[in-house]
């Protein structure tokens, strides 16, 4: 079993910075992939940002120039740097891992709890 926990939501004046960071514990062999969603309420869950196991990255475009993904593999953590933060990025923030567990074949995908960021003066 993995478990994602993340952490560093909050209320934050438009125009500041926000660090959300996402670790997993459990049986982990490897991580495929990591990202971050968000979502507000009546709407779907959106892809934010995302890392390859190789590194690649891709963002919304709602988010470039202003987001930053990054990982540390040690730690089996993801971050996102949110700077320049307006009101639309107001949201619950989700954290989702691809990870292969020992003695397992694929993938599977793991979803952290969700994490509140409000974007207001």
């Amino acid at each position: 079993q993995v478990q994602l926990v993340e952490s560093g939501g909050g209320l934050v004046q438009p125009g500041g910075s926000l660090r959300l960071s996402c670790a997993a514990s459990g049986s982990i062999a490897s991580i495929y992939a990591m990202g971050w969603y968000r979502q507000t309420p009546g709407k779907q869950r959106e892809l934010v940002a995302a890392i390859t196991s190789g590194g690649s990255t891709n963002y919304a475009d709602s988010v470039k120039g202003r987001f930053t993904i990054s990982r540390d593999l040690a730690k089996n953590t993801v971050y996102l740097q949110m700077n320049s933060l307006k009101p639309d990025d107001t949201a619950v923030y989700y954290c989702n891992m691809f990870v292969v567990a020992p003695a397992t074949r694929g993938p599977s995908s793991y979803w952290g709890q969700g994490t509140q960021v409000t974007v207001s003066s």
